[in-house]
């Protein structure tokens, strides 16, 4: 039942940190830069999540409430700020670093505006359904109706993103954005909207993240949850040792990253839990540098 216990436990916090990874991938895959920010964006889309449950009482449309609010906000900041920034940093010695550089800061600007805003007090938002563990045979698992949830929805949003990017002209255009823009544009494709509709998808998909992680919990936050930042570096991490270029990758490792934190802290010590998913990304790295789904890069003459 412990071994159970804690599989379920690494698949739940999995399907979280696979959620951020998505996000972290979809920037990527349509502007090549790594959205260290993404986590600032999650946590104001909860707040917009909190103020639709305030307001009308209801988890159902807090969740969509949240998720417009964060790709709404997501595309003004890749056409107010990083569209300006590649432009103008096009040259010079941190041109490929700029973007994420600024992505750092704007993460702490995040941060500040929400805190004028709603103050620094704990919140609250309450989960839809129970978080109660099934019972089976009298023996109540940690896996509850919510964990449940949480799963299905990766799930589901892995595969309208997949059919998105694989299936449609759109999901073309975002990959031809992303790797040779110029020939994009002379194939006709607007590349400058198509990538703010790359930083929109993500931010929806951020903002599923974070509501979700606030409920999985104890269903309170703040502008200086620690949560978030712990969902920051593991969904990074797992985008990481995914493979930055694939959704699957992103939920492979994401599942991966949490279960292989859950055994260690179960059965090693629960002293590594900050130190488990770096140890985690170091091994994947040194044994498949490209990711679980990443592909090798071709060397160019």
């Amino acid at each position: 039942m412990q071994l159970l216990n804690t599989l379920l436990i690494g698949i739940t916090a999995g399907s979280i940190y696979a959620l951020m990874a998505i996000a972290f991938v979809l920037v990527w895959r349509s502007t090549r830069v790594v959205n260290f920010a993404q986590a600032g964006m999650a946590l104001l889309s909860t707040y917009f999540g909190y103020e639709a449950v305030s307001r009308i009482g209801s988890f159902w449309v807090a969740l969509p409430v949240a998720m417009i609010g964060g790709a709404i906000f997501a595309a003004l900041v890749e056409l107010i700020l990083m569209r300006l920034l590649v432009k103008h940093a096009s040259s010079g010695a941190i041109a490929g670093v700029a973007p994420i550089i600024a992505t750092l800061g704007l993460l702490g600007v995040i941060r500040a505006v929400i805190s004028m805003i709603w103050g620094g007090q704990d919140l609250r938002i309450v989960a839809p359904i129970s978080n109660d563990g099934f019972t089976i045979n009298g023996s109540t698992l940690v896996f509850s109706p919510l964990k449940l949830l949480i799963l299905v929805v990766v799930v589901i949003l892995l595969i309208l993103l997949s059919i998105l990017f694989q299936r449609t002209n759109l999901g073309l255009a975002l990959r031809a954005s992303a790797h040779a823009p110029e020939i994009a544009r002379l194939s006709g494709v607007r590349v400058d909207a198509v990538r703010t509709l790359g930083w929109a998808l993500a931010g929806a998909a951020g903002a599923v993240a974070g509501l979700f992680q606030t409920v999985n919990g104890n269903g309170t936050f703040s502008p200086d949850s620690i949560e978030f930042s712990l969902l920051l570096v593991s969904g990074f991490i797992a985008a990481v040792i995914g493979g930055l270029d694939s959704l699957l990758g992103a939920v492979l490792g994401g599942l991966f990253l949490g279960i292989t934190i859950s055994f260690v802290l179960m059965y090693v010590s629960s002293g590594l839990f900050f130190i488990a998913p770096f140890i985690v990304l170091l091994t994947v790295l040194f044994v498949r540098p490209q990711g679980i789904i990443g592909v090798k890069a071709s060397r160019r003459a």
